[in-house]
């Protein structure tokens, strides 16, 4: 059965704009995939403490000798993983705050970054470990940053994907979202987009 995980990191939850092309991208998904299965993931909703040396610690010490704590922790991120593993497709709604990914997002892929579980090091350099899939990146922005050498976002985002494996990468933009006069055309071109995605 095909599996979609579906990455949900608005803090407006389903009102936001990047949640509502998820949600567009899902209902169309589910139409050709009438068997598979969506698994959702809100980072919002249920999110993960932030890295700090807990679960740092978790994440370095030997299984024999973690802690409860510890191994509390260490299952967290392993259950994250897994289900990461176990989809056959993401899509992840990327909305911009203040230049950047949701710290929630940025926690999230902290969690996912285990040295010889989703990466390793090589003597040319790191491999993603992941099996590569197709990611879906909806990314919303009230201003117009793409083509102006301002978006930290995307980039980002693709340069961790691929670090852990996942270069199969479609992005969405919806930009201009604060500014009034482009801001419906800018989602009518982005639903556009959005059902492109499925049309193959």
């Amino acid at each position: 059965m095909r599996q979609l995980l579906h990455i949900k990191t608005s803090v407006n939850g389903n009102n936001g704009e990047s949640a509502q092309l998820a949600e567009r991208y899902i209902t169309q998904w589910k139409q050709k995939y009438p068997q598979g299965e969506v698994v959702e993931r809100d980072l919002i909703a249920q999110p993960l403490a932030h890295m700090d040396g807990a679960v740092v610690g978790a994440f370095f010490t030997p299984v024999e000798q973690r802690s409860e704590e510890q191994q509390v922790i260490a299952e967290q991120s392993e259950a994250l993983i897994a289900e990461l593993k176990a989809a056959d497709e993401v899509v992840i709604g990327l909305p911009l705050y203040n230049f950047g990914v949701p710290s929630q997002l940025k926690t999230y892929f902290d969690y996912l970054a285990r040295a010889g579980l989703t990466f390793k090091y090589t003597e040319t350099g790191p491999v993603g470990l992941i099996e590569d899939k197709p990611v879906r990146l909806l990314a919303t922005r009230g201003g117009m940053l793409k083509d102006a050498g301002l978006d930290y976002q995307v980039p980002f985002t693709k340069q961790f994907l691929a670090f852990i494996g996942l270069n199969s990468v479609d992005v969405v933009y919806a930009e201009g979202l604060s500014m009034g006069d482009i801001k419906d055309s800018a989602l009518a071109t982005a639903r556009g987009e959005v059902d492109a995605l499925l049309s193959v």
